[in-house]
């Protein structure tokens, strides 16, 4: 664009509102877009099981410490 510009001042092979940029970074933009969703898609599966891994490993400690009290009112009221 700034070569277009600048150094064509008034023979730039594309005008003003550059059109021809812009069609390009549609199509750039067109081409990008299902790579972009394919990768977040990826993400999200990535998260869904990193996230039922940390509710798993909650939930054991969560049983762990229940298991603790347990013993140790056991060993109080004994």
């Amino acid at each position: 664009m700034t070569s277009n510009s600048v150094f064509l001042v008034n023979n730039g092979f594309d005008p003003y509102p550059f059109i021809l940029l812009n069609l390009i970074l549609s199509c750039l933009a067109a081409l990008q877009a299902p790579v972009i969703m394919m990768s977040q898609n990826r993400q999200e599966v990535k998260d869904r099981k990193r996230s039922k891994q940390d509710f798993m490993v909650n939930l054991k400690s969560q049983l762990e410490l229940r298991m603790l009290h347990e013993k140790i009112d056991h060993l109080i009221i004994h």
